[in-house]
């Protein structure tokens, strides 16, 4: 559910103009989130438009859908920027603590996948429009990569900001690379934060899917149709909210993902990858990023 983009500018104006406390304001942005969303919907045509190019790719690489298991790549350098508004310590600069929770929780949901990350440099910049303002495709989101982005494709670039026009978090998928590239994220959502179940890091691992690749499990919305392009998961027509003990929107193709990390599920109720997504993001890594 998106918030109305009214009520989120009056709030952000408050937030900006009222003399609030950390505790305050954390509290306040927090509100915002009540349940998940991002910035990674693809409509059925450009969906369609890029699987033709991947195939594509993938034959001129003399490479096919079988070649890629769970077999380990290289570790994936992380480089971590933190945006906040207020100087020394207040709104939005993560402590170090956090950051590493974050890595560590990211590698223990992608275990036996064969992916792993290791963060390499933190870098901290006070700029309250980066941190208030860096929604997706806006002035505020190219001027704040274009002047922290860090490396190349292979390199993941990690964003804690503020609020991103009622989304948990953004990514760039790996066949749009270029400066913009990296993951976008509330800092709140970081394990232990202060958004109510979103808290857990699990925002984070969901932005990454789409780093290395992956749709959403509801992709197409549809019951019909090639969904997010998966073999393993079943065909979904609507995002799940919370987490309900069972939910199947399309009848006869097997219960939805609801414990899947490309749903948008409560963090406590995400727990999987299947293991042709992981197929799929070692594709995507390899002809895309460069990561093998």
């Amino acid at each position: 559910m998106h918030i109305s983009v009214l009520f989120l500018f009056f709030l952000l104006h408050t937030v900006l103009a009222a003399p609030l406390s950390a505790n305050e304001t954390e509290r306040s942005l927090s509100t915002l989130f009540l349940s998940r969303s991002c910035g990674n919907d693809v409509s059925e045509d450009d969906a369609r438009s890029f699987e033709e190019q991947f195939r594509i790719d993938l034959s001129n690489a003399s490479r096919n859908d079988t070649d890629f298991g769970l077999d380990r790549v290289a570790p994936i350098s992380v480089v971590w920027h933190v945006v906040y508004a207020t100087a020394p310590t207040t709104v939005g600069n993560l402590p170090d603590s956090a950051i590493s929770s974050s890595i560590s929780a990211m590698n223990s949901h992608y275990a036996g996948s064969g992916f792993s990350f290791t963060l390499s440099r933190v870098t901290r910049t006070q700029n309250p429009y980066w941190f208030y303002y860096a929604d997706q495709d806006t002035g505020a989101e190219t001027s704040m990569k274009n002047a922290l982005h860090v490396g190349g494709r292979n390199v993941l670039n990690v964003y804690t900001v503020g609020v991103g026009n009622g989304f948990l978090g953004y990514a760039v998928f790996p066949w749009k690379w270029s400066y913009k590239d990296g993951v976008v994220i509330l800092y709140s959502s970081v394990p232990g934060g202060a958004n109510t179940n979103y808290n857990q890091g699990k925002t984070l691992t969901h932005e990454v899917g789409h780093w290395l690749g992956l749709y959403h499990v509801f992709q197409g919305n549809a019951c019909s149709g090639s969904g997010d392009y998966v073999n393993d998961t079943p065909p979904q027509q609507t995002s799940t909210s919370g987490c309900p003990s069972y939910k199947d929107t399309c009848a006869g193709g097997g219960p939805d993902s609801i414990h899947n990390y490309m749903d948008y599920s409560y963090d406590s109720c995400m727990n999987q990858f299947t293991p042709g997504q992981i197929s799929r993001a070692k594709m995507m890594a390899e002809l895309y990023r460069g990561i093998s």
